[in-house]
């Protein structure tokens, strides 16, 4: 049998793991603060999440053109881009909630999604240098870095509220501070990757398939649906629980454990997942995890305790991790190496472009349909279902037809 050394791919593992963990606190610290924020300084109420979706809008954007960078100029390049952005980003934030204002805030929320952008890519990176036996466990051991991250960003948030006496929007403000440190050690971390530029094209082999082709194969168009309908689910609940949590009157350190339990739920069965992946194979990882995600809504329905948030939201990030990591996995191996930076930019642009309208759609549900904090969180959990009902029916599909093929 021949041995593949995969020693440099779990050295680029490791590096992301950091990155995953210290830069990543930055995402989730805004999805505690950021509806919040702009639920104070927004001129329209079913705008306050807003800021958040700008987001999200930032990454989808994004997306396209950073991956051309990692294409052309390597993995490094890009993610030093990407942190830069979240500088950028994270100094407008923290300048606009010291003058109230909303807009420069949207400024610099599309600014963070820069950053979080790059971050969607780490996950690819893990599998660049990883041999087939290691690609999912390296996949998911990144994913796992945001165990940390779940920790340090939702208690900084605590930290910071929980101690300030001051309940304007300004007590906000030492949490961008927080972000700008982040990414500053980010940069710095980044300079130990050591991932390669992906080979010229070989005319031999021509430059791969298009966009257009891609999404015409079955594998590709179904790991890419699951992916979006699982971030974009996990995105529309847990954009809402803060603004759910203090608008039934609890506090926000408790909305900001509330979330840290959520993302190390996200995170935490990283250590298996791609385990559980290699021995049973990723569609069922990926139904599973859409089973999961119908869980929790079923279990965010049932009452408005601290104890149903918390029930929900964990269920809410075990799905997501186990849907979103085997439709990553599962889109890694369906496409060539000529084809990375063009499959893995479409597919980001179409994931995050569905979370963008999800965490729009949070506000607007919470705060306008719902008209109160019982109802609105309501209408979030149930606007669930025929999304879960399209993932779940294509991934079906594709195991049918695979079948098929087979016999």
């Amino acid at each position: 049998m021949i041995q593949i050394d995969d020693t440099r791919a779990r050295r680029n593992v490791a590096v992301l793991v950091a990155a995953q963990a210290f830069l990543g606190s930055q995402i989730t610290m805004m999805f505690v603060v950021a509806g919040l924020a702009g639920q104070q300084i927004t001129p329209y109420a079913c705008l306050a999440t807003l800021p958040i979706s700008l987001i999200v809008f930032g990454s989808m954007t994004t997306a396209p053109w950073l991956s051309g960078v990692m294409q052309r100029f390597g993995r490094r390049t890009g993610f030093i881009v990407g942190a830069v952005g979240g500088l950028i980003g994270a100094a407008i934030g923290a300048y606009a909630l010291s003058i109230s204002s909303f807009w420069l805030f949207l400024l610099g929320s599309y600014m963070t999604g820069i950053y979080m952008s790059a971050q969607g890519f780490y996950r690819f990176a893990a599998a660049d240098t990883a041999s087939d036996a290691f690609r999912p466990k390296a996949i998911s051991y990144v994913m796992a870095g945001g165990l940390l991250s779940a920790i340090i960003g939702p208690q900084v948030v605590g930290y910071v509220t929980g101690t300030s006496a001051d309940v304007t929007v300004t007590r906000y403000i030492p949490i961008y501070f927080w972000a700008m440190g982040f990414n500053v050690a980010g940069m710095l971390l980044f300079l130990l990757l050591d991932i390669p530029k992906p080979p010229a094209p070989n005319a031999a082999d021509g430059p791969g398939r298009t966009r257009r082709e891609l999404l015409a194969s079955p594998t590709i168009a179904v790991a890419v649906i699951c992916a979006a309908v699982s971030y974009a689910l996990m995105n529309l609940v847990m954009t809402s629980t803060p603004l759910a949590v203090v608008g039934l009157g609890y506090g926000e350190p408790d909305a900001a454990n509330v979330v840290t339990v959520h993302v190390l739920a996200m995170f935490a069965p990283s250590f298996f997942t791609g385990h559980l992946i290699a021995r049973f194979g990723a569609q069922k990882i990926m139904g599973l995890g859409l089973a999961i995600l119908a869980l929790a809504g079923l279990v965010a329905l049932q009452g408005i305790d601290l104890m149903n948030f918390y029930g929900a939201l964990f269920l809410l990030g075990v799905g997501w991790n186990f849907g979103f990591i085997g439709a990553t996995t599962m889109l890694a191996g369906a496409h060539t190496p000529q084809e990375r930076g063009r499959m893995q930019g479409m597919n980001d642009l179409i994931v995050f472009g569905g979370v963008t309208v999800a965490s729009l759609a949070s506000g607007g549900l919470m705060n306008c349909i719902g008209g109160d904090p019982v109802t609105g969180w309501a209408a979030v959990n149930i606007a669930m279902v025929p999304f879960l009902v399209l993932a779940g029916a294509s991934l079906i599909w594709l195991v049918m037809r695979s079948r098929t093929a087979t016999a």
